[in-house]
């Protein structure tokens, strides 16, 4: 994906056999499967094959695990609406961009949006994520509006309704998709795009 990294989690060497990343991915698996506030450090324990006490090498606290994988969830998303791509040009030029980008950032980061697409909002590190995924949801609309008024997309539907719809049918991504299966994200990104803009666009004589 051009100009953003969308491999690297935080790492941090601890003891032999696991960094940080390692370790904050095996746990965004049991947070996935179990659900954060279910899982207590001995399951993450269980499934690392190491003490609780090793854990710590690691991250300070399960939190610390949580906003670790949000920020990568996060971070990926928001470094969209940075990209050239993302700022100048015409506006439906710049949502299509948005959209292909943000099904790259959901494949390639799958369990991690996963996690951040069921947060509940228990915890303050849950409630600061939820903020920022909705002010990212906030200027994707903008994004449809400056469209609208272009005159590229159809008036008949409010942007707020249209951006709720799109991310509906990307963020269901994470419930179906297989990585390594017979649809390639580069497929999938298209099919995203073919079936929001043949809906989207106006038409025109």
């Amino acid at each position: 994906m051009a100009g953003m990294s969308t491999t690297d989690a935080p790492t941090k060497r601890g003891r032999p056999g696991y960094d940080q990343q390692s370790v904050l991915r095996i746990a965004v698996d049991v947070f996935n499967r179990h659900g954060y506030d279910a899982t207590s450090m001995g399951i993450l324990a269980d499934n690392l094959g190491i003490s609780k006490s090793a854990i710590y090498h690691h991250v300070p606290s399960k939190g610390d695990l949580l906003k670790l994988a949000l920020d990568h969830a996060l971070g990926g998303l928001e470094a969209i609406l940075e990209e050239p791509a993302a700022t100048s040009g015409a506006a439906d030029a710049r949502l299509e961009f948005v959209l292909r980008q943000t099904v790259a950032v959901l494949v390639e980061r799958l369990p991690f949006v996963t996690l951040l697409l069921r947060l509940r909002g228990n915890t303050e590190i849950e409630r600061d994520a939820l903020e920022r995924r909705r002010t990212f949801d906030h200027k994707v609309a903008a994004l449809i509006s400056a469209a609208r008024d272009e005159g590229s997309l159809r008036q008949d539907i409010d942007p707020r309704t249209v951006t709720r719809l799109l991310f509906g049918m990307i963020n269901s991504i994470v419930e179906w998709y297989k990585p390594g299966g017979s649809l390639s994200p580069q497929r999938l990104a298209d099919d995203v795009i073919t079936m929001a803009f043949d809906g989207l666009h106006s038409t025109k004589p």
